[in-house]
């Protein structure tokens, strides 16, 4: 029920007064009463004292319920009479009692006859006035005639007049404006006032018929009701367009509509007298207009265009309409009714108030710049004047939450301006909220979650929550979950007593306006708590209808059951978009992956607005805010996770791939309970809970057979992959948890360490080897390759530990694959030059190495070679090793070796050729001393020597060569090594011969270059080159005419001024001298 409105009768005629109220007129706290008898009285408005104001401000009548819970009727009784034939307001005993009017004057001659209206040019100072069919302008101050009756109005029914402000199309300045639309049977007579100056010229109008009504839709616009429709007619252009609808009142003026002679109804009104019903208009808010005319109306905006608008349901015609900010009002027959309040919104009625006898509606002349600033009208009858005074809109919100007309309350906020409330926007935030979970109780979980994630809401989600069971909101639960055999006693009891049952049917429909059972009775049937005041006044109309088929409904447990899982599922359905909405705006202001504010300042300023609709408390830190708001995305992450694993489990997965603060607790709980260790693992892995995830990666992959209730965990693989992904300072878990993969799987268990990834590449290397080699010297050597040769580390102490590893795994190996394998790899090692130098120490290698094992004999001569003792390597390859092809590689490798850090290859032919005798021995003159004179016990190996000398001759001097060869040797086999030496003379003595040659061409090719140019056009000229200056060339500088200037002539056949030549130089001009020289060139004018 709704009190908009309280009537006050301020104005109630004597008993011994024959005279009857025509009119009124209200006006600040003046209040004009047109009589039937012609005489105008003028009251003065009294303030009510406090004492007689309720809480509200406006005094309360007694008032009486109708038969709809929704409506309020409102019986006003006017109090006792006065002496001065003026009801007075009721006061305390003692105190005076005060009058709601005090007459001022009676003007008795205003007019002969009956004032049928009145109005007021307040800014002329005119009273205007219909008497006697005829329109006059009285003075506001001393009510004397200024034009009494005004020209061309006789025979006038009915005016209207309003005041704007508008900017004069001349000067642009504003200025105030009031005109005066007076109808004369079919012609509309028009008067202006430009600054309280009455204009000469009046504008007349005539249209299709009669005027009945007249109503301003604008400042220029005006509407006219006719017997057969509206037209709306533009004052300033004189055009006049019917207003056509889809309803049954548009049509065109002039013709027989709906309510003219020929229709049905029309016949109707015939038959009684030919009585046509009154077209009523009024102008209501936000240019919008509403028509009536019997019980059929119409909406159109200011400009004439009709809106998709459904009727108001009006029961009888009414005798008038108008708008009360924000509602529209209707006044119905004394007989049928009473006064109407009703939402333009929504059209519902929302209050009846009864006034015995009312006739007229009166309300304050829209005049006022504020639409709210006119609220509160007057109704009159024969006898009394009823001031009806608007209530506080704070309250008249809570009347209608209280019964329940939730809707109605917030269309009307959304009608209302902020000022007039307190606080509108919490008051709309907790309005739709309640209507948010009025409609979840009627099983419209979907609309539910939708309005409770609205922009403008953003509900709170421990509010929501408390909507839900305890298996989805946990201890934010508010229902009340009972054991299976209580409930199932529970509804015995209720079928076999007669007492109980109605009782427990009463707490089902409080929290739902539609038949008990399903989720609603699961969630709300058991609670025992008061009714809820929203939907009290709702399920008491409907009890006794409900209780029948509340007895049907228990008779099925089975079904019941069923429904009630079907009840759940749709509802954390709906439950899932809220939360994911939620989260979207927690998002917004909060950052899920450190749990830190983001800055409050953004571009759209809607940063601050979105994480404070989530919380109660406004004046806090931010260190404060930050927790409440790590606490609320802590809720809605465990709810969403709750969620998802009653509807969706399978999504439960995707939620802990992204930052979430959902409650570890709560999750291992719900996972190990449905056996769904695989999400459980991400969802450690997520939080950071990496000891957990490990430990439970081991429980079920290190057993032999793999666990049923997690076969996918089963193995290393899935503990590899998880340590991979780890960084470097979890040093210590990896270390902890790879050790069971590496004896499981060795080769697996090491792509935690020597994978290609960041994580791998910045572990600590040394405490990885250490550890590797407390578990297998193989692993460590594996790692300490990868390192040292992929990841080129140059840590001596790993090479170090490297040579060692490969000495020592040698020592304890026999001969075979592996080992030759092994062998290879450390030789390749140990002859390998790391950017010219050697990480590993030669010493330690040298000392670990055996002596006397032959296996390592080349390791040995590798160790000697990179220590410089070329000398002893080859003892050992030739003595040792007796490898003699070795022997031969390994010269040719130190001879390219110092081929590339000493000179040229034609240099070295040609010292060797010169066979200079200071010259160093090279090191295959050290194999052949080695072949020819061995040191004791050796014995001379000719043969080695001389396929040495066939092969390598040329890089041996003839001098040092000749005096180690035996004199008994003949000269025959030292055939092929004089050819060698031969041929690398003569070689020596053609590069030369080839050379010179070379230089020869090249001089003389440059001799005809700068003798006769190289022939490209705008190339070089030579000494014969030569440039044309016109009489239109100009200098590339300065970009003058040449004339008879001194020129200097550029490299590129470019001319400038010789006083420009410096600039030309400095490269001012060059480039783009150099791209005209060739079209200069070919000029023709005087030769330079």
């Amino acid at each position: 029920m709704l009190s908009a409105f309280t009537a006050r009768p301020i104005i109630e005629l004597k008993q011994r007064d024959k005279s009857k109220i025509e009119s009124i007129l209200a006006y600040g706290d003046r209040v004009l009463v047109g009589l039937n008898t012609g005489a105008l009285r003028i009251y003065r408005l009294n303030e009510l004292p406090p004492t007689a104001r309720p809480a509200n401000g406006n005094p309360s009548p007694p008032s009486t319920q109708t038969t709809d819970s929704s409506v309020s009727v409102q019986t006003s009784s006017a109090p006792p009479p006065s002496q001065d034939g003026q009801s007075a307001t009721s006061a305390p005993a003692g105190e005076t009692q005060v009058k709601p009017t005090d007459l001022l004057r009676e003007v008795e001659r205003f007019s002969t006859r009956g004032i049928e209206q009145l109005a007021i040019i307040k800014e002329a100072n005119t009273l205007v006035s219909l008497s006697n069919y005829s329109v006059s302008l009285h003075d506001l101050q001393t009510f004397e005639p200024i034009e009494a009756p005004l020209a061309r109005t006789k025979n006038a029914s009915t005016f209207a007049v309003t005041s704007n402000i508008l900017k004069d199309p001349m000067t642009g300045i504003p200025e105030i404006i009031s005109r005066l639309a007076v109808a004369v049977k079919r012609r509309l007579l028009l008067w202006s006032w430009h600054e309280s100056e009455l204009s000469p010229d009046v504008t007349e109008i005539v249209l299709a018929e009669a005027i009945r009504t007249i109503t301003w839709a604008n400042a220029t616009k005006v509407v006219c009701g006719m017997n057969s429709g509206y037209v709306i007619v533009d004052v300033e252009t004189a055009t006049v367009e019917d207003i056509v609808g889809a309803g049954t009142i548009g049509g065109v003026a002039g013709t027989q509509g709906r309510f003219g002679a020929v229709s049905a109804t029309g016949m109707s009104y015939m038959g009684l007298g030919g009585y046509m019903p009154k077209p009523l208009s009024a102008k209501l808010a936000e240019g919008e207009l509403l028509l009536a005319k019997d019980i059929n109306t119409l909406f159109i905006d200011d400009s004439g265009k009709a809106l998709e608008r459904r009727q108001i349901p009006w029961q009888a015609a009414p005798d008038g309409i108008g708008y009360s900010y924000p509602y529209i009002v209707a006044l119905q027959p004394s007989t049928k009714g009473g006064l109407e309040v009703r939402n333009p919104d929504t059209l519902s009625l929302l209050q009846l108030v009864s006034l015995p006898g009312a006739a007229a509606l009166h309300f304050p002349p829209p005049t006022v710049s504020l639409a709210h600033a006119g609220k509160g009208f007057h109704v009159l009858s024969d006898r009394v004047v009823w001031k009806m005074d608007a209530t506080d809109y704070d309250s008249q919100v809570d009347e209608l939450v209280t019964g329940g007309r939730l809707d109605e309350a917030i269309s009307i906020l959304g009608m209302l301006e902020d000022a007039l409330l307190k606080n509108k926007k919490e008051t709309m935030r907790e309005v739709k909220m309640l209507k948010a979970e009025l409609l979840f109780r009627q099983k419209k979980y979907r609309d539910s979650m939708d309005l409770f994630n609205e922009d403008d809401v953003h509900a709170p989600p421990e509010r929501v929550l408390k909507l839900f069971p305890k298996i989805i909101s946990g201890e934010l639960s508010a229902v009340e979950e009972v054991q299976e055999d209580e409930s199932e006693n529970d509804e015995q009891n209720g079928t076999t007593n007669g007492d109980t049952a109605p009782k427990t049917e009463a707490h089902v429909e409080v929290s739902s306006p539609s038949r008990a059972g399903g989720f609603t009775k699961y969630l709300m049937g058991h609670r025992r708590v008061n009714p809820n005041p929203e939907t009290a006044s709702i399920a008491s109309s409907r009890r006794a209808s409900d209780g029948e088929d509340n007895a049907s409904v228990k008779g099925k447990p089975a079904d019941e059951h069923a429904q009630d899982d079907k009840d759940v599922m749709e509802a954390v359905l709906a439950l899932n978009s809220y939360l994911a909405g939620a989260r979207s705006r927690l998002q917004r202001v909060i950052d899920p992956a450190t749990g830190k504010l983001k800055p409050r300042k953004t571009q759209s300023g809607s940063t601050e607005e979105a994480f404070k609709s989530l919380l109660s408390s406004r004046n806090e830190s931010d260190d404060q805010l930050e927790k409440e708001l790590q606490n609320t995305f802590k809720i809605i992450d465990t709810a969403l996770f709750r969620a998802f694993m009653y509807s969706r489990p399978t999504l439960a997965s995707s939620l802990f791939r992204i930052p979430n603060f959902c409650d570890p607790e709560v999750v291992n709980e719900r996972l190990v309970e449905h056996n769904r260790f695989n999400e459980l693992v991400d969802f450690f892995y997520g939080k950071k809970l990496h000891k957990q995830a490990l430990e439970l990666l081991r429980k079920f992959g290190s057993p032999n057979e793999p666990d049923p209730a997690a076969p996918n965990l089963f193995g290393p693989q899935r503990t590899v992959m998880y340590l991979k992904g780890l960084p470097a300072d979890m040093i210590d878990v990896i270390l902890e948890f790879v050790e069971w993969t590496l004896k499981k799987d060795a080769q697996l268990g090491m792509e935690v360490f020597i994978d290609d990834s960041e994580n791998a590449e910045t572990l600590p290397r040394d405490r990885v080897v250490r550890f590797l080699g407390g578990l297998d010297i193989q692993l460590e050597i594996q790692y300490l390759e990868h390192i040292i040769l992929e990841l080129n580390d140059m840590t001596p102490d790993f090479h170090n530990r490297l040579v060692e590893l490969f000495i020592t795994r040698l020592k304890d190996m026999e001969e075979g694959e592996e080992y030759n394998d092994l062998m290879e790899r450390l030789l390749r090692f140990l002859k390998k030059d790391w950017n010219g130098s050697r990480q590993y120490s030669l010493l330690t290698a040298f000392d670990l190495i055996p002596r006397s094992d032959p296996r390592f004999y080349e390791a040995q001569a590798v160790v000697l070679s990179n220590m410089g003792n070329h000398k002893q390597a080859l003892v050992i390859y030739v003595f040792k090793m007796q490898d003699y092809a070795k022997a031969e590689e390994y010269c040719n490798f130190i001879h390219k070796t110092q081929e590339v850090e000493g000179a040229s290859p034609s240099q070295t032919r040609r010292g060797e050729a010169e066979d200079q005798g200071d010259a160093k021995p090279s090191i295959y003159h050290t194999l052949l001393s080695l072949y020819l004179t061995p040191p004791p016990p050796h014995a001379v190996n000719l043969g080695p020597a001389l396929d040495l000398l066939s092969k390598h001759g040329s890089r041996l001097p003839a001098t040092s060569t000749l005096s180690l060869v035996p004199d008994t040797l003949p000269v025959s086999e030292l055939e092929s090594y004089f050819r060698g030496r031969m041929r690398s003379a003569n070689s020596v003595v053609n590069e030369t011969r080839v050379v010179a040659g070379l230089r020869q061409t090249g001089l003389v090719a440059s001799q005809a270059l700068l003798s006769l140019g190289d022939g490209i056009p705008g190339g070089q000229g030579g000494k014969s080159r030569r440039v044309v200056i016109s009489e239109e060339r100009v200098c590339g500088v300065c970009h003058k005419r040449l004339g008879g200037s001194f020129v200097a002539v550029m490299p590129d056949n470019a001319v400038v001024h010789y006083g420009c030549l410096n600039r030309a130089q400095s490269g001012a001009g060059t480039n783009y001298l150099g791209a005209q020289a060739g079209s200069w060139g070919r000029s023709g004018g005087i030769g330079a």
